[in-house]
């Protein structure tokens, strides 16, 4: 009987979940204020992290800005700034896990209190799996991975003592369904992925007011220069600009929502991936050209890489 009445409950928790994202997507969500909230941002140096610093600024939130690349960072902390925002600018390599707490404690003693945590910060390595240098593989997990369980633990723990709080990861669509050759980013995401899932399953088990918005984005202009899907389908699924990105980032965020996958299309290989045979997905991933995509990507890395001038298109 018990079994049946717990069914019961989880078919009308799953029927009010389904019918909640409906009116959310019909209807404009309401968002909340974060007027005055503490948000850091990881990365707030380089592209998206600069434009989430700023959208968060104009929300009114105080800003701690953490990078490893401290010229990049204060001048993000200086347009910042001028949106009249308070800015607490810190130099920190997110891949060292003692740099990373003792600078939280910074943070503490000198700001107060982070009540929205973004998980920005990430790396690609650009090189082929077998000539890609073992300190190249395990910075990219370092940082798009480990990181996040170092950050939120160096910050959750105040978020639950006042029942408030907000950490946001940012993935990518590499994190749900994979490409050639970036074997150290796809994995690392799936697990900032798997890491974001299991935190928001945790924190609502325990009821806790925290909340967490998983972001998952196509490739975004500029991140993967060179990187091209079947030539009749780029009209379809171009790169994303990154202030686009960020804005429907920001919505969902403030929206509460847990998870956002940019543009929406990307929807559709997530749910054919746990759907469909896997041969099934191969043939399709083939088709949208996914096992070549990534090529003059990683040719261009690996021109760099050893001083070869790259001509501009």
């Amino acid at each position: 009987m018990m079994v049946f009445v717990d069914l019961l409950l989880m078919l009308i928790s799953l029927a009010r979940s389904i019918l909640s994202a409906v009116v959310q997507t019909l209807l404009r969500p309401r968002l909340k204020s974060i007027d005055g909230e503490l948000c850091l941002i990881t990365g707030a140096g380089g592209a998206l992290g600069r434009l989430f610093a700023l959208e968060f600024a104009k929300e009114g939130a105080r800003l701690v800005l953490w990078d490893r690349d401290g010229a990049a960072n204060e001048r993000t902390a200086q347009l910042a700034r001028e949106l009249g925002a308070q800015v607490h600018p810190y130099t920190v390599d997110v891949s060292e896990r003692r740099s990373i707490y003792r600078t939280a404690a910074r943070v503490r003693a000198e700001a107060g209190e982070v009540s929205i945590l973004v998980n920005n910060a990430g790396v690609v390595a650009g090189r082929r799996l077998l000539d890609c240098p073992d300190e190249l593989l395990e910075r990219t997990l370092l940082v798009n991975c480990h990181a996040l369980f170092w950050m939120t633990k160096a910050f959750l723990p105040c978020m639950k003592a006042k029942n408030h709080g907000h950490i946001v990861t940012v993935a990518s669509a590499l994190g749900l369904f994979s490409t050639a050759c970036v074997e150290d980013y796809c994995a690392s995401k799936f697990g900032a992925v798997g890491f974001q899932e299991s935190l928001t399953h945790e924190l609502l088990a325990e009821g806790d007011g925290v909340k967490t918005t998983l972001v998952c984005p196509y490739i975004v202009d500029g991140m993967f220069a060179g990187c091209e899907i079947r030539k009749e389908l780029r009209s379809l699924i171009p790169p994303l600009e990154p202030l686009y990105t960020v804005q429907q980032a920001m919505k969902a965020i403030l929206a509460e929502q847990q998870m956002i996958c940019i543009p929406r299309l990307m929807y559709i290989p997530f749910l054919t991936r746990a759907l469909l045979p896997w041969e099934a997905n191969v043939a399709a991933y083939r088709f949208l050209g996914g096992d070549k995509c990534m090529l003059p990507f990683i040719e261009n890395a690996e021109r760099k890489s050893s001083g070869v001038r790259i001509k501009s298109s």
